[in-house]
């Protein structure tokens, strides 16, 4: 009978060394006295049993970068432990493929880097996309009180191989911590797809559950954010009401519009549930009074018969009562896909590309106005946990994936 194989989780730990990396590793009480400063000042790079002691193993040298490393045993579970100037697999020093992943925020193709830093086109697509094997939500934040209380969820609509496919996304914090690619926008698909998230989520914080999403009312995202988190708050997105209106009566209804949207943002303005549902109801009347345009009044009674699901967010003033900021971040992600000419090959390697690109989104450096904005913090990883492993950024990113990114003990130990 054939049995279901388990896949290994990431055994790999990774750390930063010193300089003298070759004396250190050969060097057993270097080594562990390396080991033993890194647990001390961050324990959750390393499996929780290495409390209990470890031993060292044997010493292997990397085929690909003659470059050696060290195995230890943790409770009868061999992991490997990497310098974190070295990406996954041996695939690379982070020396030498920094700023070609560094221009991949902005997209830049992989055909381009190939010419500029050597190599060929797949071996950065697949370098790239060996990121997204990591947890989004543990390898970008640390601490389970980090993990944001308040959060915007929303699908990006795309393309599969000719056909329509959406990309659900989880933001918070100005981070991306969850994003998938289905091929349809029904609530089971997108459950499966937010549910990744949820287990990610839940591995740094096992009753993890968010206070609130923000989301654009769409039925089947409701369904499954309330599924998933039946004692989240869901808030709809008042900015989508502006939108949809501005979209069909801008140019047609000029001056009408004008009006009805200064009237909308007085509503949003208010600093009060009570004075929101009132100046709500005060806008409801003026467009009957007014008689509006269909295209108009629809979406005004929308949002007068809907009012408590706009109105809740007043009962946590630092939930999102817009999607500004996971609007912002698929910005980003239209600028990706717009450069790949969206998805061609199947639906894993899509999967494997949009988290790998969260990760690069999350990691990468802001540009310099915003760091100095946020005191030197230079990503939106840092920002999230107030500090970094390492002042190179990929090296900051290699270090926060240590294990994956995950806090589980892997199965099937060696």
């Amino acid at each position: 009978m054939k049995t279901k194989s388990v896949p290994r989780q990431n055994r790999t730990i990774c750390i930063e060394f010193p300089a003298n990396y070759d004396e250190t590793i050969n060097n057993p009480s270097a080594f562990r006295a390396v080991i033993d400063d890194n647990f001390k000042r961050h324990p959750e790079l390393f499996p929780p049993e290495i409390s209990e002691g470890y031993e060292l193993k044997e010493i292997r040298t990397s085929k690909k970068t003659e470059i050696t490393v060290r195995r230890i045993l943790i409770s009868g579970v061999s992991y490997t432990v990497r310098p974190s100037f070295v990406m996954p697999y041996m695939t690379g020093l982070v020396r030498d493929v920094e700023i070609p992943l560094l221009f991949r925020k902005w997209s830049v193709p992989y055909w381009a880097l190939a010419h500029a830093f050597g190599k060929n086109a797949m071996y950065w697509y697949r370098l790239e996309t060996s990121l997204g094997r990591n947890s989004l939500v543990g390898t970008t934040v640390k601490s389970p009180d980090k993990l944001p209380r308040h959060l915007s969820a929303d699908e990006k609509h795309t393309h599969l191989s000719g056909e329509k496919a959406y990309i659900p996304t989880v933001v918070g914090d100005g981070c991306i911590l969850g994003v998938s690619v289905t091929e349809s926008a029904c609530q089971k698909d997108l459950e499966k797809a937010y549910g990744v998230f949820k287990d990610e989520a839940r591995n740094l914080q096992p009753d993890y559950s968010p206070d609130t999403f923000n989301t654009d009312g769409w039925k089947a995202t409701l369904g499954a954010l309330k599924s998933l988190f039946p004692y989240s708050v869901l808030i709809s997105c008042f900015l989508h009401i502006f939108i949809s209106i501005r979209d069909r009566t801008r140019k047609k209804f000029k001056e009408l519009f004008q009006e009805a949207a200064t009237k909308l943002w007085d509503c949003y303005k208010a600093e009060t549930k009570a004075s929101f549902s009132q100046r709500v109801r005060r806008l409801h009347e003026w467009a009957i009074k007014s008689e509006i345009p269909t295209v108009m009044m629809n979406k005004i009674k929308k949002l007068r018969n809907k009012l408590p699901s706009f109105s809740i967010a007043y009962d946590f003033p630092n939930s999102h009562r817009t999607s500004n900021m996971i609007d912002r971040l698929m910005q980003r992600m239209d600028r990706y896909l717009f450069c790949t000419q969206y998805f061609h090959g199947n639906l894993y390697s899509a999967i494997w590309g949009v988290r790998s690109q969260a990760l690069i989104q999350n990691f990468a450096p802001s540009n310099p106005y915003t760091v100095k904005v946020h005191g030197g913090l230079k990503s939106p990883a840092e920002r999230i946990n107030g500090f970094c492993y390492h002042e190179n950024w990929l090296q900051n990113l290699q270090i926060s994936a240590s294990l994956g990114g995950y806090r589980y003990r892997p199965p099937n130990p060696l």
